[in-house]
């Protein structure tokens, strides 16, 4: 999902009413400034790699070289999940997670029962959470913060309203809602120092196949080596910022330590959160699960040179809206990245709105000869319609640079069998990466458009491997070339095509597949009042 849910508060269907709704709330309550934390937020450090950790041990023989890093693409969602927990079963001295959005779903209740369950073995957990999608649930972070080991922290909270629904929170706190505009974006997880996951994936059962109604197509990777130290210090920078506080000192609840305690093993125990079904022997790209590595002792990675890049938390409080790049942005590094491309460019960004900047920089590559080729979401399979409606106003012109454009099918998807267990669910595109010259790989939390670049915060890395780029690439095809449409200008020049290849048959299309006659609708009617710059 994106961050600050913008199809909820730039749809038209609710402004009027929940507008007034805001405006009424914030007149009775006023404006309340952030608590004040001076001397009761404690700065703590990552703790380094050691030997002495059974994971330690694993990720230092396993290193070929002190200079390279090693990964592992993880393109399902259920092998990714594991992963996770896979690491918390497993630490022994520290758990760092830094995420979005974690849900207080089947997969949200079992990734914070396994991190307390490490706390209760004596591993430190900081876990570090935006708190756009905390609304409601302040008794439940509480609650697994009341556990010895762990501490929980929360970048730009609000301070309205706390039982309300993000939406509901924001309307509430009118009159702070440009603060309230940037969020946090990035999505990490570092187990004892020595081994990480990193990449588009939030904790929620529709990012890890567990939703009966849609999932998100996404992939994230496992990696450990020389790129470890730096995620811990960019991690430590956000942990000690000053836009972050304890989850406690903005939440508040009745109940005292051990109640929230008992509330919290109520929350998470099984008859409400239940065991992930098995996993499958292998992954698309045929690797089998993360803990038959872990039980030899021995992984087997592809290994390459890498670096690692966050936006600064002052990023979004600093910077302008639509305004230029920071030289330290995740959005920066990767366009510097593209723009040393030598033959072609692919990328796959779910929400893709290249704007001026961005149209200047494709057709700087096309002048330079430069293959592109995009992947995106569709407007029936998206689940930001505004998003789409900013990328839709530059599909001409893209194409007539030569750009080639692939938008996700909601129907295809389901029949593509090495996508795994859609089912009657809705397909979503999620995964955020970008192949350079079939060399280079980013992976990461960034999206290509103008709220990744100027508003929010991001995560990423850069990774110099072949190897890496070819699986990436059979990823990103299995659903380019299996789940998608090509989407063309139409030969008689009106309009657009899109155009799909099934069994050697060519199947062509005039109007925004799987879309409905209203969704079309609304797009049209919207389309005017969507402000780019906020998307």
């Amino acid at each position: 999902m994106s961050y600050l849910n913008r199809k909820q508060w730039l749809n038209m269907g609710w402004a009027l009413e929940w507008v007034l709704v805001g405006l009424a709330v914030a007149v009775m309550s006023g404006c309340s400034s952030l608590p004040s934390i001076t001397g009761s937020k404690p700065v703590s450090e990552a703790i380094a790699l050691s030997t002495q950790t059974t994971l330690g041990k694993i990720a230092h023989s396993s290193q070929p070289s002190a200079e390279l890093s090693g990964f592992r693409l993880m393109p399902l969602g259920t092998f990714s999940l594991d992963t996770r927990v896979q690491l918390a079963l497993r630490a022994e001295a520290t758990l760092d997670v830094q995420y979005y959005h974690v849900e207080n779903d089947e997969t949200g209740r079992w990734f914070l029962r396994a991190l307390r369950d490490a706390a209760k073995r004596g591993v430190r957990v900081r876990l570090l959470i935006d708190d756009w999608y905390t609304g409601g649930q302040d008794d439940f972070f509480l609650g697994f913060a009341a556990h010895d080991n762990v501490e929980v922290r929360v970048f730009n909270p609000f301070v309205h309203d706390r039982e309300r629904g993000q939406l509901g929170r924001f309307l509430a706190s009118f009159g702070d809602w440009s603060r309230l505009n940037h969020r946090m974006h990035n999505k990490l997880f570092i187990a004892d120092g020595a081994m990480a996951v990193i990449g588009g994936r939030n904790v929620a059962n529709e990012y890890f196949l567990r939703s009966t109604n849609e999932n998100f197509v996404d992939v994230d990777t496992f990696t450990v080596g020389w790129i470890i130290p730096p995620l811990q210090s960019l991690f430590d920078r956000y942990w000690n910022s000053e836009y972050v506080y304890p989850f406690e000192s903005v939440a508040k609840s009745a109940l005292n330590r051990d109640q929230l305690r008992a509330k919290f093993e109520r929350i998470t125990g099984p008859n409400t959160t239940p065991v992930p079904a098995p996993l499958p022997p292998n992954d698309i790209l045929g690797y089998g699960p993360i803990a038959d590595d872990l039980d030899v002792g021995r992984l087997g990675l592809i290994w390459g040179q890498a670096y690692v890049f966050a936006d600064h938390p002052d990023k979004p409080f600093d910077g302008k809206v639509g305004g230029d790049l920071l030289e330290t942005s995740v959005a920066y590094n990767v366009f510097e990245e593209i723009r040393k491309a030598k033959q072609e460019v692919i990328a796959s960004s779910p929400y893709f709105v290249p704007g001026q900047r961005g149209l200047a920089l494709l057709g700087e590559l096309r002048k330079k000869n430069i293959k592109l080729t995009v992947l995106t979401n569709s407007l029936a399979s998206t689940d930001e319609p505004v998003v789409h409606l900013g990328y839709s106003r530059y599909r001409e012109q893209m194409l007539d640079m030569g750009i080639d454009l692939y938008e996700l099918s909601s129907s295809r998807i389901k029949e593509n069998k090495r996508m795994f267990l859609f089912g009657s669910s809705l397909g979503r595109l999620h995964a955020k990466v970008v192949v350079i010259d079939k060399k280079k790989s980013f992976i990461g939390s960034m999206n290509l458009d103008p709220r990744s670049a100027t508003i929010n915060t991001e995560l990423g890395a850069v990774i110099d491997s072949p190897e890496l780029a070819r699986e990436l690439l059979r990823v990103i095809d299995i659903d380019r070339l299996q789940s998608a449409y090509q989407v063309r200008k139409a030969a008689n020049g009106g309009g657009l095509e899109w155009v799909s290849q099934d069994d050697e048959k060519e199947m062509i299309l005039t109007t925004e597949p799987d879309s409905s006659f209203w969704q079309r609708f609304k797009s049209i009617l919207l389309r005017p009042f969507v402000p780019e710059q906020l998307l």
